[in-house]
C-alpha cells in the first residue's frame, strides 16, 4: 500500500482469495474494520509502526496467516481481529496494548504460544476461546479482568499464574480447559 494511504477502509480487500502478502508503507495509521476479511491466501503481514489501530475483523478468517507482527504504536487488539486465523502458531502482542478485544484471537487451532505485555490490563469474552494448543499463558502483573469464556475449551491449557492485581475472573473463563 502506498504511503500516502493512511487509512485501509471497510472491507477494503475483503474475500480476495488472491491476495497471498500485503506490506504497509509507512504513514498508514489505521487498517480498517473486516478490511482482510476471508483473504484465505494471505499467508503475512508486517504492520508498519505508524499503524495505531486494527479494526473489528480485520484478519477475520484469513486462514492461511502464519506470521503477523504488531507494532508497538498499537493499544488495543480489536473484536475478532484475528478471529479463526487457524495457520498463526505464535503472537506476540506488544507493550502498550492494554486491551484485547471479545473474541480477538478465538478459534486459533494451531496458537501454541502467546506472550502477553506488560501493559495489558483487559482480557475481553472469548479472547482465546478454542486455541486448543495453548499449553500455558503467562499473566502480567497489570491484569485486572479476564471475561467470560476468555480462555474456555483451551483443552491443553495446563498452567495459569494468576497476578495480585487481577480484581475479576468471569464466569466460565477457563470451562473446558482439561
Amino acid at each position: 500500500m502506498p504511503s500516502s494511504a493512511v487509512y485501509s477502509g471497510v472491507e477494503s480487500f475483503s474475500n480476495n482469495n488472491e491476495l497471498t502478502g500485503v506490506t504497509f508503507a509507512k504513514g498508514v495509521t489505521t487498517i480498517g474494520e473486516s478490511a482482510f476479511q476471508g483473504c484465505s491466501s494471505l499467508a503475512a503481514i508486517t504492520i508498519p509502526d505508524g499503524v495505531t489501530s486494527i479494526g473489528d475483523g480485520a484478519f477475520y478468517e484469513c486462514s492461511s496467516l502464519t506470521a503477523i507482527t504488531i507494532p508497538d504504536g498499537v493499544t488495543m487488539i480489536s473484536e475478532s481481529a484475528f478471529y479463526r486465523c487457524s495457520s498463526l502458531t505464535a503472537i506476540t502482542i506488544p507493550d502498550g496494548v492494554t486491551t484485547i478485544a471479545a473474541d480477538a484471537f478465538d478459534g486459533y487451532a494451531s496458537l501454541v504460544s502467546v506472550t502477553l505485555p506488560n501493559s495489558l490490563k483487559i482480557i475481553e469474552r472469548g479472547a482465546f476461546r478454542g486455541c486448543a494448543r495453548l499449553t500455558s499463558v503467562a499473566f502480567p502483573d497489570s491484569l485486572e479482568t479476564i471475561g467470560t469464556e476468555a480462555f474456555a475449551y483451551c483443552v491443553k491449557l495446563a498452567s495459569v499464574s494468576f497476578p495480585d492485581s487481577l480484581d475479576n475472573v468471569e464466569e466460565f473463563a477457563f470451562t473446558w480447559c482439561d
